[in-house]
């Protein structure tokens, strides 16, 4: 049995620190397989810089999936050639960089890990992720049966059929961007794990991430305003899925949803 644990979006510094904090000792006490987290809004909340992908996968992280602001951050451009564990959308056309999928292998199996982007209320709009899908899993599975999905948008609807499209040909389908984690975790016939949004890992007295006051203040007035990353307590949030690493097919899949206690600072 391969047990993977899938964080949703780290949010600026603070989700850094918190997921970098508990990656190592989680995957000693909840035995982990393998880990994949979201770091699309890492570099205070837009993108992610070659400096924190590295320091995410040195505290344990497997493979980084990502979304919509892949390209916010210059640098990631080269990095992304040269670090093939660094996911963009799958349905971006030929030729962009990066890469939309991974096999690794690992002491108990090859697992595949791919990040697609929906379509809906989604910018700029993508290649059609259900056909990117389609092709893409067929290669995968001559690889390997366990495949976990991160698909990143925006409506439910859209998610719940592209994981229902999915059902029985891969692993896990779990959705990022919403930065709200749904509570409709899932086992479908066919032996796909499922949960809609996974949620986000930063601070939980905000908007999203983000402080209350300017969000509130955009939409009394609908005016441009900057949205500081928040401070206070930080959560984070994810599912721990179980997988039958002969048939792929998943055996439980438990939502994440944890508040995170600092280290203690060192004396002075």
């Amino acid at each position: 049995m391969l047990t993977i644990l899938f964080l949703g979006d780290i949010v600026g510094e603070p989700g850094r620190r918190a997921v970098i904090d508990v990656l190592p000792r989680w995957k000693e006490e909840r035995g982990l397989d393998f880990i994949v987290v979201n770091g699309e809004n890492s570099a205070n909340g837009r993108g992610i810089t070659p400096k924190i992908a590295v320091d995410l996968m040195r505290a344990g992280a497997a493979v980084i999936t990502t979304g919509d602001h892949i390209w916010d951050q210059k640098e990631i451009l080269p990095f992304l050639d040269d670090e093939p564990r660094l996911l963009r959308p799958l349905n971006y056309p030929p030729g962009t960089p990066g890469g939309g999928s991974i096999v690794l292998e690992t002491a108990k199996c090859k697992i595949a890990v791919v990040n697609v982007q929906c379509r809906t209320f989604m910018n700029p709009p993508l290649e059609n992720p259900f056909l990117a899908m389609r092709d893409e899993v067929a290669r995968l599975r001559a690889e390997t049966p366990v495949i976990l999905v991160d698909v990143h948008g925006e409506t439910t609807s859209e998610k719940i059929a592209l994981g229902r499209y999915l059902d029985g040909r891969v692993s896990a389908v779990l959705g990022t961007h919403t930065h709200c984690q749904t509570a409709d975790e899932q086992i479908f016939p066919g032996g796909t794990a499922y949960l809609t949004d996974a949620g986000f890992c930063g601070p939980t007295e905000s908007c999203l991430g983000r402080e209350l006051r300017p969000i509130i203040e955009r939409f009394l007035t609908g005016r441009p305003i900057l949205f500081p990353i928040a401070g206070g307590p930080v959560g984070l949030r994810g599912a721990i899925v179980e997988i039958d690493e002969g048939t792929g097919r998943a055996l439980s899949i438990t939502r994440v949803a944890e508040a995170w206690v600092p280290p203690p600072a060192p004396p002075a």
